[in-house]
């Protein structure tokens, strides 16, 4: 029994979250009055490739940890795991972009001064997204997580039921 979704579901849901966390972002600063942010293409970019590319993760998971469950663990397994994988893959992509940026001022590919310089750079962007940019998710994204994993948990095919 497959536990991967269609192409179709998997690379519409991808673009379709990652608009939707791409809107949670730009809601939040919004209301925050720091919509005019000159890295906001940049801000919303990370929140959309971090929606994009932790959808196709989070579905797969979901549905090999409740495959012949009842509906109110189909439902928590695809909260939980959509809304780490998004957190886990927008705080990876804020993370490599932290590290484009310090690059210029670390030491040479591959050496070991780089490969501290590298873990402590994504170590602190992480903290930093974790502290600051978790918040850009509400007060959208609770409702547009809980409304997607309640329609996951009822789509789920037949055999997987």
């Amino acid at each position: 029994m497959p536990v991967f979704p269609s192409l179709s579901l998997c690379l519409g849901g991808a673009f379709l979250w990652g608009l939707l966390m791409t809107a949670c972002a730009f809601l939040s600063l919004r209301m925050e009055g720091r919509d005019e942010n000159f890295h906001l293409a940049k801000l919303l970019a990370i929140y959309f490739a971090g929606g994009f590319f932790a959808w196709p993760v989070a579905l797969p998971v979901a549905r090999l940890l409740t495959r012949r469950r009842n509906i109110e663990t189909r439902f928590a397994a695809h909260f939980a795991s959509l809304s780490l994988c998004t957190i886990v893959m927008t705080a990876f992509f804020f993370a490599m972009d932290y590290r484009l940026f310090y690059a210029q001022w670390h030491q040479p590919f591959g050496t070991r001064v780089w490969i501290y310089q590298f873990i402590f750079t994504s170590i602190g962007a992480t903290y930093q997204f974790l502290v600051m940019g978790l918040r850009l998710y509400l007060p959208v994204g609770l409702p547009l997580l809980a409304g997607a994993s309640l329609w996951l948990a009822l789509s789920m095919p037949r055999h997987m039921r």
